[in-house]
């Protein structure tokens, strides 16, 4: 997996709520990458800043500090920072104000243009890619064939100007009914996407609804129907349909079985899993079933109070945790084995009797190849010494 291309870079992500004088910090300091093709889990319990972090990534919230990279690209950057630290030296009057507000100025138009430019550039590269798949096309065809190709190929064009490069992150969201317009249709429901990316032929747009719906496993006769006529699972699976219709690269999906039946959890996990060998698919799995997620994931991520508190393959994880709160959510995982119930001891975590972070502060270390773990110096060198005791 270290060998694969980068495809999503968060660095640095904080996301902070405001409400008067009070500030929640929601994803304080969190950084990571997905790599192209796998499912990196996100665990933790309600209210650790999962959620938040995934939408800050799909840029429903304008994010407080920090950056997110797509491809290569940096689509999100914190400018409310460097406006927050504009008011703050303009209060505290530190010295070389002037030449300090200019500085950070000159970060928010560098933000700004970054954002703008990217999707500029993912539009002229889409120009391009269709210019040279109809070229050869429209060289060799006459008549009313090329007729036809010429509509086609003005069609594709329209659409790849309106296409923005975040269009290539969907997200498939917890609460399905909350999620899906009870005054719209299935059919319209699911291609609303292409409809705002400039598709106008209904044949088209019908075509593409109903081969998402029997992809998921559902049938075209459900695409006249309202979502309250279906059940949870058949929900979630217009929720799915609408984001793979949109052709995504990297889909987030926010505790998309949480809601559902157990069984009916291992119908969605399946179809993720079918989807992702069919299409390329990579995703972030947000979820707090740490079972679900061990058997969906390739790398796991933990966060506690909007911090990332270690960081590791699925099965390195599970086999070696070194964070106390890691060891606590193990802990928390029940086996349908009585004997092991009977034994199994609950680990509760405590972090101000944990750790003592007053004078030495922790950071994201790496502690061996691939596994970060959130820790002072103190803590490090305790992890080191455990790793070489266990050889």
């Amino acid at each position: 997996m270290s060998n694969q291309e980068t495809l999503l870079r968060v660095e640095h992500l904080c996301q902070y709520f405001k409400a008067g004088n009070f500030v929640t910090k929601a994803v304080d300091d969190v950084s990571f990458d997905i790599k192209k093709g796998e499912v990196f889990g996100l665990v933790g319990e309600s209210g650790c800043g999962k959620t938040t972090t995934g939408r800050s990534i799909i840029k429903l919230y304008n994010i407080t500090s920090g950056n997110v990279y797509f491809k290569g690209v940096r689509i999100a950057a914190g400018i409310q920072s460097y406006k927050d630290a504009i008011k703050q030296a303009k209060k505290d009057n530190i010295p070389d104000l002037d030449k300090f507000i200019a500085e950070q100025r000159k970060l928010i138009k560098e933000a700004k243009n970054d954002q703008k430019n990217c999707d500029r550039e993912f539009s002229r590269q889409l120009v391009a890619e269709l210019k040279e798949k109809y070229a050869p096309l429209l060289e060799k065809a006459t008549g009313a064939e090329k007729t036809k190709l010429e509509a086609e190929y003005k069609n594709e064009l329209r659409k790849a100007k309106n296409t923005k490069l975040v269009t290539q992150i969907q997200m498939i969201f917890q609460d399905p009914i909350a999620s899906l317009d009870p005054r719209m249709t299935v059919r319209e429901i699911i291609a609303e996407g292409l409809i705002i990316q400039g598709e106008r032929d209904k044949k088209v747009i019908d075509q593409k609804v109903y081969e998402m719906l029997e992809l998921v496993g559902l049938v075209p006769e459900h695409a006249s129907r309202y979502p309250h006529e279906f059940s949870g699972g058949q929900r979630q699976r217009i929720g799915v349909a609408r984001s793979i219709i949109m052709n995504p690269e990297l889909i987030i999906a926010d505790e998309p079985v949480s809601a559902l039946d157990v069984s009916v959890q291992a119908q969605v996990i399946n179809l993720l899993n079918d989807l992702r060998d069919r299409f390329g698919l990579t995703i972030l799995f947000i979820a707090h079933d740490l079972s679900v997620v061990k058997y969906f994931s390739d790398r796991i991520g933990v966060m506690y109070y909007g911090k990332l508190v270690e960081l590791a393959d699925s099965d390195e994880l599970f086999a070696h945790p070194f964070h106390p709160y890691t060891k606590s959510l193990l802990s928390a995982i029940p086996l349908p084995d009585p004997i092991y119930e009977k034994a199994r001891k609950r680990i509760v975590y405590n972090p101000l009797a944990e750790h003592d972070y007053s004078v030495d502060k922790p950071s994201l270390r790496e502690v061996c190849p691939g596994h970060f773990v959130q820790c002072n110096n103190a803590e490090y060198e305790r992890i080191i010494k455990e790793l070489e005791a266990n050889g």
